[in-house]
Formats: C-alpha cells, sequence, structure tokens
C-alpha cells in the first residue's frame, strides 16, 4: 500500500507542475513518473515469475518417489527443484518455460533417485556424521547471518526447521564421506590441463579478454577437471545401483 501511494503520489506531482507550465520542472517530473512506473512494471514481472516458478511445486506431504520402499516427499523435490530454477535462471534461461520445465522436472527427480540410492548405499557401508561434525557444521551455516534473528528468520523463509535443518547437513556430511572414500577423484594429467587450457584461451581470444597463463590457471583447472571426473564417476555409481533397485516415480 505505502509503495502505491508513492506511485500515485508521483503521478499527482507530475499533473501539478505540468499544470504550473515549468518545463524543466515538468521533464523532471515526467521522468521520475517514468522511473516509478518502470518499477512497478519490474516488480509485476518479478511477482508473476515467482508465482510461475511456484507453479512447478508439488505438495510438501504428497510421495514424489518411492527409493527401495524409502519414500522421496515433495518437500524435498520443491527444495531441489528451487535450486535447478535458480541455477538455470541465472544462465540467462526461463525455467519456466514448457521445455525448459520439463527438463528441470526430470533433473529435479533423477537427482533425487540418484542422492536416495548413495545415501542407503552409504548407510549399508557404515557411513555416519558424527554429532561433533554436524554442530561445527550448523556453526559455520549460522556464522553465514549477521544475527540469530536473521538465521531464524531464513530458516523458516526456507520451509525448514533446525530438526530438519540438522537432518539435511547430517546428510551432506554422510554422503560426503562416502563419496570421498568410495568413489575419489581420479587423477588428472598435463595433457589433460592443457587441452582444458587451450580450449579456455581459444575462447578468451574470441571474446577479445585478456587470458592468465597456464601456471596460474593449472591449480584452478586440475580441480576442475578432478570434480568432473568425480561426478562422471558418481554418475557411473548411480546407473549401477539402479539396476538392483526398485524405484517407482509417482510424479
Amino acid at each position: 500500500m505505502k509503495k502505491m501511494m508513492s506511485i500515485l503520489m508521483t503521478s499527482f506531482l507530475a499533473v501539478v507542475l505540468a499544470a504550473c507550465g515549468g518545463n524543466e520542472e515538468s521533464k523532471e517530473a515526467d521522468q521520475e513518473n517514468k522511473a516509478a512506473t518502470a518499477e512497478t512494471d519490474q516488480q509485476k514481472q518479478m511477482e508473476d515469475m515467482q508465482k510461475k516458478l511456484e507453479s512447478q511445486h508439488v505438495d510438501e506431504k504428497k510421495t514424489v518417489a518411492v527409493v527401495n520402499d524409502q519414500e522421496i516427499l515433495g518437500s524435498q523435490y520443491n527444495n531441489t527443484i528451487a535450486s535447478l530454477q535458480g541455477q538455470m535462471q541465472q544462465m540467462g534461461q526461463d525455467p519456466t518455460a514448457k521445455e525448459a520445465a520439463e527438463q528441470i522436472k526430470a533433473q529435479t527427480i533423477d537427482s533425487l533417485v540418484g542422492q536416495t540410492l548413495l545415501l542407503q548405499e552409504a548407510d549399508q557401508k557404515g557411513y555416519q556424521a558424527s554429532v561433533s561434525d554436524i554442530n561445527k557444521k550448523l556453526d559455520e551455516v549460522k556464522g553465514q547471518f549477521k544475527t540469530e534473528k536473521e538465521f531464524d528468520a531464513a530458516l523458516e523463509q526456507s520451509g525448514m526447521d533446525m530438526k530438519s535443518l540438522e537432518a539435511q547437513i547430517a546428510e551432506d556430511l554422510q554422503l560426503q564421506q562416502y563419496v570421498e572414500k568410495e568413489v575419489p577423484a581420479g587423477e588428472v594429467t598435463d595433457e589433460e590441463i592443457q587441452i582444458a587450457y587451450d580450449q579456455f584461451a581459444e575462447q578468451g581470444k574470441s571474446a577479445d579478454q585478456e587470458v592468465p597463463k597456464l601456471e596460474e590457471m593449472k591449480p584452478q583447472i586440475e580441480q576442475s577437471l578432478q570434480q568432473q571426473k568425480q561426478q562422471e564417476q558418481l554418475a557411473q555409481q548411480v546407473e549401477e545401483l539402479k539396476k538392483n533397485a526398485k524405484i517407482d516415480i509417482k510424479i
């Protein structure tokens, strides 16, 4: 309501100043009016986009899939799809477009099924997060906020409570332990680093950007290639686990 009153006042002032016949004042008022209108249009577009994004969510208590008798709930689905929606928007794509919406739904389900299978495997092999590790990670999360009040507000906005956050942290740490031991990052050769650097340098030259020397970028490129190889191995591991798993997609 305050914002709407502000816009109305701006329009009113524009009319009054125009009636006074002051040319310069009229131009300034017109610019203010246009700025207020643009701000309103932008806000409306953001609100419309948010509604479209939320329309892709499901009921939090709905079972979206069952993996080896373990249910995956709508709350998990909504958190994952929201993250993927954000990533797609950062890349300049519209996650609400028909083709993109179908793609993001499939990615969300695939991600949740894969994560569930890996966590089940981690359970079977005895990987567990300790209480001290969970508390340490929780303190790191809280440390990202200036006050306890800000943290509580962010937690509420995410739709989580402290119990569900701790459970999420425990799963993340458990999965991290499993990946580090069972799917270690592969070795990267100098030849692979050189190929990756050459590709990056070519893209930089095409965009008329200054490209750092190989020596400066080598650690970053090596880490990136290791992560890429690890992700590929994880994907293969998930496919192997799927062969003997009972998976029932509900949406």
